[in-house]
């Protein structure tokens, strides 16, 4: 998952829950090698190469995302769009390079989920377009963690949390009866643990996308991996959104979706969603939904 993934889970069986800690592990490790954008040997890889050929049959988990991440992206008008595989290749943040703006504007029409079709009944994945690329960077860690969870919970850990880099599934309570403290990072943190603020959850998922978890500064300009479907350029408006869901993947999917719309549009789609959020936006100013203003504890403003 190219992240630090962390498992914390409350027993008093300690044998029994070191079995299902290392369960656990192996399906983010399964699902890290069956949904890896980067690996020639994955179903994610399989279906690019096909693009514009033939349908490729994958495993249900990579139907079971991609019907998610299709779903997000009608609800977001395209904002989050598993397809931006073409454009997200152009950008190298290693090496600290930039494409061209003729580039971008080739590339662009590649880009669209509704040229991915998948048929659940035979398990097949088809892109449209030759050169279209599925990246399930945007939603495989928040399925993994919830897949994680799952597993522990089968295996008999009551009371857990498994974090996936800033994607976090809280299941249960912690030992002393009050819900897991779940800290959302300071979008210009100077420490790789200062919060911005906490809120507490039981049985629900958090999900950030923010601009500090790859980037690097150009002209003055803030070059991050959070790149708008639409322009083919990192999406201006908030520092970091996250998003709290009882699903995961979802939650995953719409904290990037919602960091390419911005604050205000972003608020709206919480509200018709059922979500609940925080937005801390390009002025540094955290807005939160109504139904956890009560709950979240603000810890380190700007």
């Amino acid at each position: 998952m190219d992240t630090l993934v962390t498992i914390t889970v409350v027993t008093d069986r300690s044998s029994a829950a070191d079995d299902a800690i290392e369960r656990a592990f192996q399906e983010i490790e399964r699902l890290e090698r069956t949904g890896n954008f980067h690996s020639q040997n994955s179903d994610i890889a399989r279906i690019n190469r096909d693009a514009g050929i033939t349908p490729v049959i994958v495993s249900p988990d990579i139907i079971e995302l991609l019907m998610k991440a299709q779903q997000v992206s009608e609800k977001t008008d395209g904002a989050f769009d598993i397809t931006i595989g073409p454009i997200i290749s152009l950008y190298d943040f290693r090496n600290r390079r930039t494409p061209t703006a003729a580039s971008i504007r080739k590339t662009l029409p590649l880009v669209n989920y509704r040229n991915m079709v998948i048929d659940r009944e035979r398990s097949t994945v088809f892109l449209e377009k030759k050169g279209m690329l599925v990246d399930p960077g945007g939603i495989m860690k928040g399925y993994a963690a919830d897949r994680a969870a799952e597993i522990l919970q089968t295996n008999g850990v009551g009371s857990g949390i498994v974090a996936i880099g800033g994607d976090i599934r809280a299941f249960g309570l912690r030992a002393d009866g009050t819900p897991w403290r779940v800290g959302i990072r300071h979008p210009r943190a100077k420490k790789q643990d200062d919060v911005i603020a906490v809120i507490g959850l039981s049985n629900l998922s958090i999900s950030t996308s923010g601009d500090y978890e790859r980037f690097f500064v150009q002209d003055a300009h803030r070059i991050h991996h959070l790149i708008s479907p639409q322009t083919g350029y990192p999406a201006k408006g908030c520092r970091s959104v996250s998003v709290i869901a009882t699903d995961g993947a979802l939650a995953d999917a719409y904290a990037t979706g919602i960091f390419i719309l911005g604050r205000e549009l972003g608020m709206k789609i919480l509200e018709q969603n059922g979500l609940e959020g925080v937005i801390v936006d390009d002025e540094g100013i955290l807005h939160a939904t109504p139904g956890i203003k009560g709950r979240l504890e603000i810890k380190n403003p700007f």
